[in-house]
């Protein structure tokens, strides 16, 4: 076992068993072995398909939802249309396209794109030729001014926290060497203060009742609590944007509208589920998106928040049925 592999093992024999987050973000993003650096994931020859790569429709009707949003804003010039995670360009290129139809959107439009990976980032370059994309490392990049974000099957892959109840309370589940491999083990029990705030847990990954949404004492031995602090990040990032400059967010996600108890780490390989801590860098790592977080964190920074609400219901209200004619 070479490669990511082997560093994660040093790593951890350097400086002791890795966050689930840690390991999450080297086997995604590492800048030489990251699932995501040097490969293209989507379509048959992948590991996963994701809608827009199935119909243009999908892409078509988010165009036009972000059409009507930049006439509701008073057809602002310019305004930064922006994807996180924008894959192969295919989603946004069927955005531009039925986008046409709304006369003077697209000449308004400040394409920018949050994309990490040079392989992907060359194969949007193509996709996306004469359209003038901006690539940034992140949100902070996009410059000031109204936005219209979209984030399909983004945040699900965010690097995520893990902590476990244990015997003696809280403790954080992390990755430790098992031979050639890896398992999960669980740290040192973490104190919590009166707030339900664990003291233990380094700033920017606590784990606090309010927050979370969920009564965490009243949570049985063995339960499972996921927290994704970049989420958030990004989240209340885009709040304050759209808070003070105007614009809104469409996140397009696998995951559960209200704060919930339990494990939603996963991996695909080749269309089918994978051992997650199998061949790190090799597998897609997702999580499934707390949506209610979310909304805290966008709601606390200022913005208004919508849903969530199913994707097929969403399709249907902006014309699906219709268009599919």
């Amino acid at each position: 076992m070479g490669g990511l592999a082997e560093l994660l093992r040093r790593r951890i024999e350097q400086g002791g068993p890795l966050s689930v987050a840690e390991y999450m973000a080297e086997a995604l993003g590492h800048p030489r072995f990251g699932y995501y650096m040097g490969r293209d994931p989507f379509g048959a020859k992948g590991d996963f398909t994701t809608a827009p790569e199935i119909s243009q429709m999908f892409g078509e009707l988010i165009g036009l939802w972000c059409a009507a949003l930049w006439e509701s804003l008073g057809r602002p010039e310019p305004v930064n249309l922006v994807e996180l995670g924008p894959g192969r360009g295919t989603l946004i290129a069927d955005v531009l396209r039925a986008a046409r139809v709304v006369s003077g959107f697209v000449p308004a439009l400040a394409l920018h794109l949050v994309e990490t990976s040079p392989l992907l980032r060359e194969k949007q370059r193509r996709m996306l030729a004469g359209a003038a994309p901006c690539w940034h490392d992140s949100v902070e990049g996009v410059p000031a001014g109204p936005l219209l974000v979209i984030a399909n099957e983004f945040f699900d892959a965010l690097p995520i926290r893990q902590f476990q109840r244990a015997a003696g309370g809280w403790r954080e589940r992390l990755v430790d060497r098992d031979g050639q491999g890896f398992k999960f083990v669980l740290s040192e029990p973490l104190a919590p203060d009166i707030g339900g705030r664990f003291a233990g847990a380094p700033e920017g990954a606590i784990i606090e009742t309010s927050p979370l949404g969920l009564d965490i004492a009243a949570a049985p031995e063995g339960a499972l609590v996921e927290v994704c602090p970049l989420g958030l990040e990004i989240a209340a990032s885009i709040g304050k944007r759209v808070a003070r400059f105007g614009g809104g967010a469409l996140i397009v996600d696998y995951g559960h509208a209200a704060s919930a108890i339990g494990d939603t780490l996963q991996a695909v390989k080749s269309h089918a589920f994978h051992d997650v801590l199998a061949d790190p860098g090799e597998a897609d790592l997702t999580a499934h998106v707390d949506f209610a977080a979310l909304a805290r964190a966008a709601a606390g920074a200022g913005a208004a928040v919508h849903g969530p609400l199913d994707q097929g219901a969403f399709l249907a209200r902006l014309g699906l049925a219709a268009r599919t004619e």
